[in-house]
């Protein structure tokens, strides 16, 4: 009996069984029997092989091994693509050279996969033996071209200016399906924002206005789900600037927009700032209220011994030709002969000399302010009490030596000549014309001696 023979009447059979297959494939899975895959979802690509594992087992004895493989495309019924009793397979004649399986494994092999094969495949598996097991998977295959290397376009290709022009980035891809677009700068995803736009794709990027920010080194990767590539980099020309504009110096002290150099000295200054193209430098000097170019570029020599004037004032000019923007930076140039040595220490020494002279000062000042406030305060209070003071008051202070309290001596004293009541003259340490109310006689004593000898009031004589 030749091979078609055998085939045609086992084809049959498989034709009349297909519905209740069918529908014993939707039942599910039956107790005994189990049949995994590894994944529900197979990607392939297109013109290769592709393999569908398939693993079952059971815990019967089996008689019988039936294995029947199913294609389905959505809303299409179900096609039959191959089937095997124990080690025998009946391949549909449609696809006997396409779809390969060695049973008793369940496994099939797609050789070549076309876009045509994408779809859902139904492996189901009869064991017979104290009854009739069945079980059954589906497995989902898609079909994809691999991506090509995308490349990323810029237009326009001249660059844009910043805060005015636009630029657009294009990615561009020769081979692949289902492609997916994610843009990235300096590695990292770019998000929607307020100047980032995508199309609906994703495979364009709109950058709106263009500002410094936007700087870096752009790519586009394109995935699917067999393969992923990414363009080379590519970084937009965006014309800005001038930025921090600034004046340095290779001798001197520098404080602020001030330099101080010896005398001698050739200074070389330097001017720089961040723009894109580079900036064109102009150095321009002030004299006598009127100023002039002196030199063009980014470096400056200034000779002191040439300078005529101790202190010159400079000023350096950045120009971008191509944003139209310009920055200058206003300097003073001090040439010392003190040498930078120490007028440096001078002015560190300066803070604390000060520090210690306004202390000195405060001190003085302080010193003077209690002198005066001892000197005054106390002669007042003693001659209030002198012109105020009742008679009684100057008997009861003669019992008193005047030395009780210190304190209360303090201030400026008055001598004042008595006659003596006791008739006894004293020796004169100098001679003084006689004052007022005191005729021929002559005292010399001590503020104390004064109090002390207070003559006492006699009454008027009417005689």
């Amino acid at each position: 009996m030749g091979q078609d023979a055998f085939i045609k009447p086992l084809s049959s059979m498989v034709g009349i069984f297909f519905c209740k297959i069918y529908f014993l494939l939707i039942a599910g899975v039956c107790s005994g029997l189990k049949v995994t895959v590894p994944s529900h979802t197979v990607h392939g690509i297109r013109g290769q092989a592709l393999y569908l594992p398939v693993h079952y087992g059971f815990h019967t004895p089996a008689s019988d091994i039936q294995i029947i493989w199913l294609f389905e495309r959505s809303h299409t019924m179900p096609k039959y693509l191959l089937g095997s009793v124990n080690e025998s397979v009946v391949p549909d004649l449609e696809y006997q050279h396409k779809f390969t399986m060695m049973p008793p494994n369940a496994s099939l092999l797609i050789n070549p996969l076309q876009f045509t094969d994408e779809g859902n495949y139904i492996v189901k598996v009869n064991i017979q033996g104290n009854g009739t097991l069945s079980s059954s998977q589906k497995i989902q295959v898609t079909v994809d071209d691999p991506v090509m290397k995308p490349v990323v376009q810029s237009h326009p290709a001249s660059g844009a200016v910043e805060y005015v022009g636009n630029i657009t980035l294009t990615c561009q891809v020769e081979g692949g399906t289902r492609l997916v677009y994610q843009w990235r700068k300096n590695g990292k995803p770019i998000c929607i924002n307020s100047s980032h736009s995508f199309s609906p794709q994703n495979n364009t990027l709109w950058i709106v206005p263009v500002t410094k920010e936007d700087i870096g080194n752009y790519s586009c990767l394109v995935s699917n789900p067999v393969s992923a590539m990414e363009s080379d980099t590519i970084m937009p020309t965006i014309y800005y600037g001038p930025y921090g504009l600034q004046v340095n110096s290779d001798k001197g002290l520098k404080v602020g927009e001030v330099f101080t150099v010896d005398l001698g000295d050739a200074v070389l200054f330097d001017c720089s700032a961040d723009s894109y193209p580079p900036n064109t430098y102009s150095w321009i000097r002030r004299s006598d209220n009127t100023t002039y170019v002196i030199k063009h570029g980014p470096r400056l020599e200034v000779a002191s011994e040439k300078v005529a004037q101790k202190t010159a004032d400079y000023m350096c000019c950045a120009y971008n030709n191509i944003t139209g923007r310009r920055d200058e930076a206003h300097f003073t140039v001090i040439i010392t002969s003190v040498g930078l040595e120490k007028l440096a220490q001078k002015s560190k020494s300066l803070s604390p000399l000060a520090s210690i002279t306004g202390i000195s000062l405060f001190v003085i000042v302080s010193m003077c302010l209690l002198f005066l406030w001892k000197k005054y305060q106390p002669y007042k209070a003693i001659r209030q009490k002198l012109e105020g003071r009742p008679e009684s008051e100057y008997r009861k202070a003669q019992t008193f030596s005047g030395h009780e309290d210190a304190l209360g001596d303090f201030g400026i004293y008055e001598f004042v000549a008595f006659p003596d009541a006791s008739g006894v003259p004293r020796i004169p340490s100098r001679s003084a014309p006689a004052s007022d109310g005191v005729t021929g006689q002559e005292f010399h004593g001590t503020i104390y001696e004064v109090i002390q000898h207070i003559p006492t009031p006699q009454q008027d004589n009417p005689e």
